[in-house]
């Protein structure tokens, strides 16, 4: 998984696995879900990102077994 904030255009992406894009849906204004040709996520993209998340340049992971 990989996430990444880009300051200049106020985006956060969030991708899940590295697959082809074959669809992408914007669920919401401003939120788009990448699907692969099986109609899994791969990826979401929140655009003006420092208005719809707490910090969108920090991000906390916990795994839990």
């Amino acid at each position: 998984m990989r996430v990444t904030y880009d300051t200049g255009t106020d985006t956060l992406t969030v991708v899940f696995k590295d697959a082809p894009v074959a669809e992408s849906d914007e669920e919401k204004p401003g939120i788009i879900m990448d699907f692969d040709a099986a109609g899994d996520v791969v990826g979401i993209e929140i655009h003006v990102a420092s208005t719809r998340v707490n910090d969108p340049t920090h991000v906390d992971f916990t795994a839990v077994a």
